[in-house]
């Protein structure tokens, strides 16, 4: 059952990925991606590494392949206009996509010689206490590497503090709350009188005031 749940998750990871680049339809695209990660997770499970199968449909599919799904159905985007400019880059996709397979023949290649090169890895450490992989990350994390830990996160509240000060944009006209004038509001700040002149009909016209905190 083992080997039929593998050769099942591996040919449809690949299908899936496959189709992410031959769909025309760049939503299809991203639901094949997400098809592509639940497979993915897949094989993960079956390697005995539930952590990262996990993480894969929680950060990937929950976040990151609805946020492009989102993204793509909200931007008016003009592919045929994309798809002008293939031919002019056709050129430079073959060459990456050369240097790329000739990677994947040498690693394959070295694997298949035996020359070695594999003994040299470290070999996983065994959890202690008969514990899970996801139990035994955990206090890693939080125990040896927690200040590191900590510093990744506050470099991440920096980078979307700042992405968020870069592209916030304060448009004229827009009338705002302000919290303090509000609260500083007196009768004379709230209210105007105006004095109508005897036999008068109508009030004078005056430009409107916006009123304070607003």
């Amino acid at each position: 059952m083992t080997a039929f749940f593998f050769y099942l998750f591996a040919v449809l990871c690949v299908a899936s990925a496959a189709m992410v680049i031959v769909a025309k339809n760049p939503v299809h695209a991203v639901l094949f991606l997400i098809l592509a990660f639940f497979n993915a997770a897949g094989l993960f499970v079956l390697l005995g590494a539930e952590f990262l199968a996990m993480l894969l449909i929680i950060v990937y599919v929950g976040a990151v392949a609805v946020l492009f799904l989102f993204v793509v159905m909200m931007l008016d985007v003009d592919f045929a206009e994309l798809r002008a400019g293939f031919i002019q880059n056709a050129p430079l996709g073959l060459i990456i996509g050369g240097i790329v397979l000739a990677e994947l023949i040498m690693v394959l290649g070295a694997r298949a010689l035996n020359t070695g090169l594999g003994g040299k890895l470290a070999a996983p450490i065994a959890a202690a206490g008969g514990i899970g992989n996801t139990e035994a990350l955990g206090r890693l994390l939080y125990t040896k590497y927690v200040y590191f830990f900590q510093g990744a996160g506050l470099i991440l509240l920096v980078a979307m503090i700042g992405a968020i000060v870069l592209t916030l944009r304060h448009k004229e006209g827009v009338r705002r709350q302000s919290i303090a004038a509000q609260v500083a509001r007196n009768p004379k700040t709230a209210m105007e009188v105006i004095r109508v002149a005897s036999g008068e009909s109508r009030i004078p016209e005056k430009k409107p005031q916006p009123v304070a905190g607003e």
